[in-house]
């Protein structure tokens, strides 16, 4: 089934989500946002389509699994700028040269600027963004390179970048060290250490607004199989470009939640960005290759958020810093705020077909954080 035809039958399903989740957060939101007669539209489909089911007894289909748990309608990735199935590869590594002792270095550019985007259908957000998209770029280098990233910011506050990896105390990214004024601009640079799966945010103030409004991106160091004689394949099967990592299937996904009227209590969770994105249309996989995700978790105003997958078991290496799993053989995991981590696992053994991870908040899933992997054989 083509995946436009998917979309429009998995969200002519959302019934039960909308009476109960949108009547006491959401649509509270909503009202808050754009006033009863966008809620009107938002909720128009749910209603037509229970109307539709009554009068009605479709054969069950595979996405009838899902039912009650899908927000109906589409977004609008083009005017937004940004599509979230796109975030999952679009890995950024920078306009790359060589230093003079023979080092790689790789030059980011990186703008902040003000934006409103639509993270549910119908149902906008103004947001902070880096480089006009929520999360920013995925950056990637590996372990050692040179880093000089240029930002602008063109927003209406100070901003900043702060990494969470090894660098100088002027380099930090906090008032005083890289907090930059609107029209202003400040180059970080520093070497790409340690390896492993991290993340970049804002630390201005206040801080929690400043990430919650969209603030915050992947920073991924593959780790340098010449520093791992003992663990050389596992070091190369990360290497972006390798021919080990060639085999694998690998996606960035950057667990977040928007406070859309601003009372510190989260109306839509997602990952990057779109609430169920990733069930309207899921994440196709092949069966016969294996699976490694870079989780991050920028959620705000809850102390967790989670991750669980259906019908198989991950390993998962901590902070992405170490070439052995630090979990073997879970299905779940759980991360606070700016905690991150790699998981690995495979559908080889599996039969095709659709196959849920979501957050084990239930109300989580029921606001966004609900998603598929499509196995193909």
């Amino acid at each position: 089934m083509p995946y436009e035809e998917r979309e429009t039958n998995v969200g002519a399903k959302m019934n039960g989500w909308w009476k109960s989740s949108v009547s006491r957060r959401l649509l509270l939101s909503v009202g808050a946002l754009a006033g009863g007669a966008q809620a009107a539209r938002l909720l128009a489909p749910a209603a037509h389509a229970q109307a539709a089911r009554n009068r009605s007894a479709p054969s069950r289909s595979p996405h009838d699994q899902h039912d009650g748990m899908i927000t109906p309608g589409a977004v609008n990735y083009a005017r937004n700028g940004f599509d979230p199935h796109d975030i999952l590869t679009d890995w950024d590594v920078g306009k790359v040269s060589k230093l003079p002792d023979g080092r790689t270095l790789r030059e980011y550019e990186i703008t902040a600027e003000d934006k409103e985007i639509e993270i549910a259908p119908g149902l906008m957000f103004p947001a902070w963004t880096y480089n006009g998209r929520v999360p920013g770029p995925t950056l990637r280098a590996t372990e050692g390179d040179r880093l000089r990233i240029r930002f602008q910011n063109f927003g209406s506050h100070p901003h900043s970048i702060h990494f969470h990896g090894i660098h100088s105390a002027r380099m930090d990214g906090v008032p005083g060290a890289g907090n930059v004024l609107p029209g202003g601009e400040f180059v970080y640079e520093f070497d790409a250490l340690p390896f492993g799966c991290h993340l970049y945010h804002c630390h201005s103030v206040p801080l929690k607004r400043h990430i919650h409004k969209g603030l915050y991106g992947a920073f991924i160091i593959d780790p340098d199989p010449a520093r791992r004689a003992e663990e050389q394949a596992a070091a190369r099967s990360r290497v972006l470009g390798s021919p080990e990592n060639a085999q694998w299937q690998e996606f960035v996904m950057v667990m977040n939640a928007f406070d859309t009227n601003f009372d510190e209590e989260n109306e839509v969770y997602a990952v990057n960005s779109i609430a169920h994105a990733y069930t309207k249309r899921p994440i196709v996989i092949a069966r016969d290759r294996p699976v490694r995700l870079y989780l991050i978790n920028v959620t705000e105003f809850d102390p967790i958020n989670s991750l669980h997958l259906h019908a198989n078991f991950f390993d998962y290496y901590d902070h992405g810093t170490t070439l052995t799993p630090t979990l073997r053989t879970v299905d779940t995991v759980m991360q606070c705020q700016g905690q991150r981590g790699i998981l690995e696992f495979s559908f080889k053994d599996h039969e095709p077909g659709l196959y849920m991870f979501h957050a084990h908040q239930s109300e989580f899933a029921e606001l966004g954080w609900m998603s598929v992997f499509e196995v193909r054989a």
